[in-house]
């Protein structure tokens, strides 16, 4: 991620946490559940563009005999405690909504049309931060589409104010609460279950480790491929390691360097897969492996 991108990152983090602060204030005075929910809301994109910015920082620190991935890993531990957080804020949300459908306080559309429209300015500013480069890569995409999210839930309190000024349905607060809640559970319970397989080492959605089998087994030398791992040392880094037999030859005229080369570049070119280790072996070697091996 280039300065550029990172200082897009900034500036739209700030205006986020701005108006996360705004909304909560303005729903504590307003006795809104709805702004109170699209608070919560930011609060989840608050957390997304601060791993960003994170990972993108800890992504430049070098790796040392202790910590021989650097701190890459670090946004995936911040991403699991944001995730949990989130999640809890999102069941009390909607918990307090369906308590509200029931039993409707009285709330303050003014207020609610104010602050609502002052979260949806800023997040069309966000927008406008961020639309010139939401296609250079994955992240700025998915930052640029949370704020989107995040105008939708503004426009849903807006809504919500309208039809409390407009008819009296107190109730339109706590139904414009259910639906931020929706948008809030779902993507906080993918970032949840990513967390959870980078830590646990999950083989990375979408990686075919029998298809990756079959292909390094095209290659001319190869025999076997066993003790095949992949997972994830961050998000954005996966990794896979394999032990290869192959030819006896290949140890006596000098083919092993050509042939790690081609293995490495399949798997980074068929696979994206940048970082992998192959261990050459001879026929017979695994015998003598550990048990663990496999």
């Amino acid at each position: 991620m280039g300065p550029g991108q990172r200082r897009r990152l900034a500036i739209v983090l700030a205006i986020t946490i701005t108006v996360l602060v705004v909304e909560v204030v303005g729903g504590l005075l307003a006795h809104s559940l709805a702004l109170l929910a699209d608070a919560g809301h930011m609060l989840a994109d608050v957390a997304g563009l601060s791993l960003a910015l994170l990972a993108a920082a800890l992504a430049n620190r070098p790796a040392t005999p202790q910590r021989t991935w650097g701190y890459r890993r670090a946004e995936v531990l911040a991403a699991a405690a944001q995730a949990a957080v989130l999640l809890a804020v999102g069941v009390v949300i909607l918990v307090e909504a369906v308590r509200r459908l029931v039993d409707p306080p009285d709330v303050s559309s003014g207020l609610m049309l104010v602050f609502g429209a002052i979260g949806l300015i800023g997040n069309v500013v966000a927008i406008a931060v961020l639309a010139g480069s939401r296609s250079e890569n994955l992240n700025m995409r998915a930052a640029f589409l949370e704020v989107v999210n995040d105008a939708l839930g503004s426009a849903a309190v807006l809504v919500a104010a309208v039809t409390v000024s407009a008819f009296g349905w107190l109730r339109a607060d706590p139904v414009a609460s259910l639906l931020i809640g929706g948008l809030i559970l779902p993507r906080t319970w993918r970032l949840l279950r990513e967390t959870v397989d980078v830590l646990m080492e999950a083989t990375p959605r979408g990686l075919d480790l029998d298809s990756v089998r079959a292909r390094l087994l095209t290659v001319d030398h190869v025999h076997d491929v066993h003790d095949l791992h992949a997972s994830k040392v961050a998000t954005d880094l996966p990794v896979l390691t394999a032990h290869v037999v192959v030819d006896d030859s290949c140890f006596t005229d000098a083919h092993l360097p050509a042939l790690l080369d081609e293995l490495q570049a399949c798997l980074a070119d068929d696979y994206d897969v940048p970082h992998s280790t192959f261990q050459f072996e001879r026929a017979g070697h695994a015998e003598h492996e550990h048990p663990t091996h496999a």
